[in-house]
């Protein structure tokens, strides 16, 4: 949970620096124990997630997630609860500081629920595919995937990791096309081949 909110606008190399920080000061405890951010100071909390940048706001983001936390009866009840996906994702997006791509990478990460996470990677790569608008809204990117792949949260945890992948070493911003498998015809079932159609590229 702690880095789904410290990844916004940063790269994860620097929220690892960031978790790094924590784990120095508070130990493992410290990672799973909401209680913990909320007896921090500000300023504590503040060179601790430096790294990650926002210094001045993301503590208070982080904070607002502890704080939600605890009042849920800690991150153990949560992982169990009964309530909806839909209900809790509602909750957490009013929680402030989380937005639609935390809110899903807390339960789709933190706490096994099947929700894809529709990050700018997705993007990338519906967009180059034809399957999306290049202004496709988070909504749209979240509703291709999942209602085109069975709702199971370990499918949908692997499915983002390998996007992530091949967006950072093949389908960056200046594509490596010559590179990539999905640029040669594949078999596509019925005799028919697929390739990559690079819209937008």
């Amino acid at each position: 949970m702690l880095g789904a909110v410290l990844t916004q606008r940063t790269t994860w190399g620097n929220v690892e620096l960031a978790l790094g920080n924590v784990l120095r000061a508070w130990g493992v405890e410290g990672l799973s124990r909401p209680e913990r951010v909320l007896d921090a100071s500000d300023e504590e909390l503040a060179a601790l997630v430096r790294p990650a940048g926002y210094y001045n706001v993301k503590p208070r983001k982080v904070r607002n997630l502890a704080r939600f936390v605890v009042e849920e009866g800690g991150i153990e009840r949560l992982a169990v609860s009964q309530e909806s996906t839909s209900s809790l994702r509602e909750r957490l997006l009013g929680v402030w500081g989380v937005g639609p791509e935390t809110a899903d990478a807390i339960l789709l990460y933190a706490l096994g629920r099947p929700v894809f996470v529709a990050d700018a990677y997705a993007l990338r790569l519906a967009h180059r595919w034809g399957l999306l608008g290049p202004r496709a809204t988070y909504e749209q990117i979240q509703a291709l995937f999942m209602d085109n792949l069975p709702h199971d949260a370990d499918l949908f945890n692997e499915f983002h990791a390998l996007i992530i992948t091949h967006g950072k070493r093949l389908c960056r911003p200046r594509p490596l096309c010559d590179l990539c498998r999905l640029n040669k015809e594949l078999p596509a079932g019925g005799g028919e081949s697929w390739r990559c159609p690079r819209v937008g590229v």
